[in-house]
This record gives C-alpha cells, sequence and structure tokens, in this order.
C-alpha cells in the first residue's frame, strides 16, 4: 500500500590514532549553535558531512529531499555534504572526515565490540537490513544458510564482515564456504561463475531479476541477522557536544524521507536520477545509467525494510527496545557481545518525536 510513495552497507579497521583525530576535530564543532539555540536565537549549525553507505541512488531518495525542499537549510546548516559510498563510515568518523555516517548494525557493532571504538547509532532508515545472498533458482538456489555449504559465493571486499556475521549466526566454519573476491556487479552470478552473491534485496537483487533471471534470495533477516541498517551513526564526543545539531539534522531527515512516502513515486524517480546523475559527473562510483523501472522497484523495495508497525507508531528511524535486543542478539551470535547501552543512544530521536508529535505522520 506504501510502496507507490516510497521509493543500504558496505567494515573496516579502526586505529587508535583515528580516534585521536576525532576528539581534536570534533572539540570545538557546534558550540555557537548549542549557544544560539538556548538563547532562543535562530541556530546556525554551518557545515557537516555525511558518509552514504552506498552510491547516491534511491537508497537516498530521503536526503535528497532534504536538499531540494530546503530542510537542511530550514534547520540551520550552511552546507550538508553527502559522500557518495561504498562506505561503512567508520573509520571516517572516528578520523572526524565525517561527521554522521549511514551505516550498519554489524559494522559499527564489530567496531564497538573488538576495538572499544567511541560510536553509537542514533537513529536508523531501515529497520531490517536488505542484506541477501542471491542465487538463482536454476543455479545455486540458495535457500537455507546450509545450502551455503560447498558453494562459491561473491562477496565484495566491504562486506566481508558482513558475510562472515551471517555464516557464524547459523553456525558455518568459513572453510566450509568459498568466498570468491567480486565488486558490485552482479554479471559473475548471471555467467554462472560464483553460486551466489552478496547483495541487496533492494539493489541487484532487483536488477537480476529484471533482467529475466528467476532469483532466490537468503535474506540476513530472516536468517539469524535482523539487525537495523541505514543507521546514523556518530562518535560519542559528537553526541556529548552537538546534541541540538544531530537534533536538527534528524528532523530534516524525517522530513525528506517522510516526502518519499507522500510524494508522486514519479517525482521521487526523477529526484532520484537527477542526483545520480550529478554523482556521476563529479566522478563519483556509479554503475551506467539509472533505470526509472529499477528505480521504482528499489523504491517499493525499501518501503517495507523502512516502514513498518512499529515505525507506524512511534515515527521514522525510531529504534524500539524489542529491536535493540534482535540486534543485539543478532551480533552476539556472531561473536560481538554488547549491552543496548554500547551501542545506541536513541535519547535525540525520542526528544524530537517528543517535541514534535505532528512528524510521526509520514504515511499519506
Amino acid at each position: 500500500m506504501h510502496a507507490r510513495h516510497l521509493t543500504r552497507r558496505r567494515g573496516g579497521t579502526v586505529l587508535a590514532l583515528a580516534a585521536t583525530a576525532a576528539l581534536a576535530l570534533s572539540a570545538c564543532a557546534g558550540t555557537s549553535a548549542e549557544e544560539a539555540s538556548s538563547s532562543g536565537e535562530a541556530a546556525d549549525f554551518g557545515s557537516i558531512s555525511v558518509q552514504y553507505s552506498w552510491i547516491k541512488n534511491e537508497e537516498f531518495a530521503g536526503e535528497f529531499y532534504a536538499y531540494d525542499n530546503g530542510y537542511y537549510d530550514e534547520a540551520g546548516f550552511s552546507e550538508v555534504t553527502g559522500i557518495a559510498g561504498p562506505d561503512t563510515g567508520v573509520a571516517k568518523l572516528l578520523s572526524g572526515t565525517v561527521q554522521v555516517a549511514l551505516s550498519d548494525a554489524a559494522s559499527i557493532g564489530a567496531a564497538v565490540a573488538t576495538e572499544d571504538a567511541p560510536l553509537k547509532i542514533v537513529g536508523a532508515t531501515f529497520q531490517k537490513n536488505p542484506f541477501t545472498i542471491l542465487s538463482l533458482a536454476d543455479g545455486g538456489d540458495i535457500e537455507t544458510p546450509e545450502d551455503l555449504k560447498g558453494k562459491k559465493i561473491g562477496v565484495q571486499d566491504s562486506n566481508a564482515s558482513v558475510f562472515q556475521a551471517l555464516l557464524a549466526a547459523n553456525g558455518i566454519d568459513e572453510s566450509e564456504v568459498e568466498i570468491v573476491p567480486v565488486d558490485f556487479d552482479p554479471t559473475p552470478l548471471m555467467n554462472g561463475e560464483v553460486d551466489g552473491f552478496m547483495a541487496y534485496l533492494t539493489n541487484e537483487a532487483i536488477t537480476v531479476e529484471m533482467a529475466g533471471y528467476e532469483v532466490t534470495n537468503l535474506a540476513y533477516a530472516d536468517n539469524g541477522l535482523p539487525y537495523v541498517a541505514e543507521a546514523f551513526s556518530v562518535t560519542d564526543q559528537y553526541l556529548a557536544e552537538n546534541r541540538e545539531l544531530i537534533k536538527a539534522f534528524l528532523t530534516a531527515e524525517i522530513k525528506g524521507w517522510t516526502d518519499t512516502f507522500t510524494e508522486p513515486v514519479d517525482d521521487t524517480v526523477a529526484k532520484v536520477i537527477e542526483h545520480y546523475n550529478e554523482s556521476a559527473a563529479a566522478g563519483d562510483l556509479t554503475f551506467g545509467e539509472l533505470d526509472p523501472a529499477k528505480v521504482e522497484a528499489g523504491l517499493a523495495a525499501q518501503a517495507k525494510l523502512i516502514s513498518t508497525e512499529e515505525t507506524e507508531a512511534n515515527g521514522l528511524f525510531t529504534i524500539s527496545d524489542e529491536l535493540k535486543e534482535q540486534t543485539l542478539t543478532s551480533l552476539a551470535a556472531s561473536g560481538w557481545e554488547l549491552e543496548a547501552d554500547d551501542l545506541f543512544d536513541t535519547t535525540i530521536i525520542d526528544e524530537i518525536y517528543a517535541e514534535n508529535p505532528d512528524l510521526k505522520e509520514y504515511l499519506p
């Protein structure tokens, strides 16, 4: 029902030096804006950089609306720079290169658990992550985790930790699977070079199906890893020192993503293609021209991951206690033991909706 109006990622090592740099770079950020907010003046948050997890396609339709409809401007930002991925954003957050990253709970959780990275997730666009092991029905036909054994699975370097999490959650040793390095083009799967391919339900799975193949999906969220993704992530220090800035940013994001549900889908498709083409012209990673039909299909698939009974009740980006626990259980199955307070701080998103309950109404 919602798909006509709505229109995902990819970890890395964390260095102590990067964390030290982050402390220095964020020490004075947002001070004047915090003071302005407390005195009742219009906030001036200046500029921030946001690391996207993937290329600038429909996955960031809400961000595109926030740009074009002036929501970032209204929130008090002189500039919001969205940086095309693929990138988990972990290292860049810790080095202070970006202030916010759209990442996933596995990448952030692994860094927190294994390297004591001072990071927090403050909200999540995707209530269910879109990762999948994609296969051809008349090929690998990987329906269950057990079907992975003995198969050649194409995995991108930046997705290695996420794939390892799937194996660990299902008690499969890496030696039981042949991992083949690939990029994000699913051609090796269609050519039979691999039996399965690390993909997104909202992207490559649609690409292969639209190419005329019958596909099978082994969705991570349904096979031991129901964790959040496209998660708004920041450093602990940035969170402590810039609460009003983050609140303003998330408010603008809520408005942008609300537009993806309420504006005509053709308008959203056109907007995505416009921003994608601008990104391509700037030299960012792209994969040829976008197919409008593929963009629309991706938007519809995203809608099912973004809009749930919980978000309808609580608002976009909220993470319920139950969803936090599911995410933590997913990470624990991969050997990353964390408490909710180690990974999440959702107090700002809760404040936003307490102060602006009308923002909860994102559906037409």
